[in-house]
């Protein structure tokens, strides 16, 4: 497992760079579009494309918007979206992969088990030290680990995925309406005016 994370780590690298990013989508973007219209691909390059222009169509709503900035807008949209897609892809397949080891591991698939133990260990391990070097000496180690690690009832010691989810959300959302407000109040751009209009058209829509 090490010697495969040494082989992968320069090509992680390349890809985790924005710029091969941006050009992998725009790649992607051509090969969708020069694919023959009823194929998976054409099918999928025909759903984009309606999406975008619906959303070319909701800003020009609340834009007045020229030929140059409709270009932009259509284009950004289109990255944005193949770029979105891609990113669900990737999760979804980082998913499997958990999941596929997972299933080796339990059942020693491959003899995969040891190597798969050692790897995570060492994981749990370096994210264990920072806890343990943070313990009282007139803790013991077993009930600390119990408080704040791995309770006694094997539930993990923060709370549901919804939960966190939410939370991230709303977080997310106060900081954006708090940065609108004062672009509005500091600047001649209503922002949040014009997310108010675009509410309101997205409600007729819905």
């Amino acid at each position: 497992m090490g010697a495969i994370r040494m082989l992968v780590a320069p090509i992680r690298s390349v890809v985790s760079f924005p710029l091969f990013q941006l050009a992998a989508v725009v790649v992607v973007i051509l090969l969708l579009e020069g694919a023959a219209e009823f194929t998976l691909l054409g099918q999928i390059y025909k759903a984009l494309d309606r999406i975008v222009d619906y959303s070319v169509r909701t800003v020009s709503t609340l834009f007045n918007i020229k030929s140059f900035t409709r270009a932009w807008l259509a284009t950004s949209f289109w990255i944005g979206y193949v770029y979105l897609a891609g990113l669900v892809i990737l999760a979804l397949l980082r998913l499997v992969v958990r999941l596929a080891l997972d299933v080796a591991g339990r059942w020693n698939l491959f003899w995969l088990r040891d190597a798969i133990a050692r790897e995570r260990g060492i994981a749990a391990y370096r994210a264990w030290e920072p806890l343990e070097s943070i313990r009282p000496d007139d803790i013991p180690q077993a009930k600390w680990e119990e408080t704040f690690a791995w309770p006694a009832n094997n539930r993990p010691p923060y709370p549901p995925l919804w939960q966190r989810l939410a939370r991230a959300v709303l977080g997310y959302v106060v900081v954006f309406l708090a940065a609108a407000g004062a672009v509005q109040y500091f600047t001649p751009f209503p922002i949040l005016t014009w997310l108010g209009d675009l509410a309101k058209v997205l409600a007729k829509a819905i």
